[in-house]
């Protein structure tokens, strides 16, 4: 691998998973021009900024994958959207702004894996309604104000997470109402 390559193991991502699973992130924009024909073929006709996102989850999966033993193996696009992991393996792909990270295991370890990044400040307490249960909302107000912003993107990132480990095993759209999230311990 050369030394010019962006994506690097992550110790940070790493941190919030047990061990066997590899965490991977970057943090520029993706290089279209490295996927792999197959994984091309899913982008149709794609903005160049999904382009880019789209690049960098492939080139961060793939990292993770070859600490496997798993090189060049194209990852294509289910009919939900979802990343078609190889046989044996689980996985995760997040990107926001600045930043893109997979985490993969092998599947005889894990059933599935979630990760999410999300930039805290983004979920304005307009969206609070429609991603929180009642639950949810009425801790996020107990709060002092200043710690809000963070405490609702922990929730969003962990519903989002969450979302993406389900899926693949129950084949099932659950919606943000459908997850709640209790934070037992909380500090900023």
């Amino acid at each position: 691998m050369s030394d010019s390559n962006p994506v690097r193991l992550s110790d940070g991502f790493q941190s919030l998973f047990p061990a066997g699973v590899v965490a991977t992130e970057m943090r520029v924009p993706g290089d279209v021009a490295l996927l792999l024909p197959e994984e091309a073929a899913c982008l149709g006709r794609a903005v160049a900024k999904r382009r880019q996102e789209f690049a960098a989850g492939r080139q961060c999966a793939r990292r993770a994958l070859q600490e496997f033993g798993v090189v060049d193996f194209p990852l294509r696009v289910g009919a939900d959207r979802e990343p078609l992991w190889p046989r044996g393996f689980v996985g995760s792909i997040t990107h926001t702004a600045g930043i893109c990270a997979a985490v993969v295991a092998s599947r005889e370890r894990f059933r599935g894996l979630g990760v999410d990044a999300e930039i805290v400040g983004v979920v304005g307490a307009e969206l609070w309604p429609s991603i929180c249960v009642a639950a949810e909302t009425d801790w996020l107000a107990s709060l002092p104000q200043p710690e809000r912003a963070p405490a609702v993107t922990l929730i969003f990132a962990a519903k989002e997470a969450f979302y993406k480990a389900q899926f693949p095993l129950a084949r099932e759209r659950l919606h943000f109402h459908d997850i709640d999230i209790d934070v037992p311990v909380w500090s900023t």
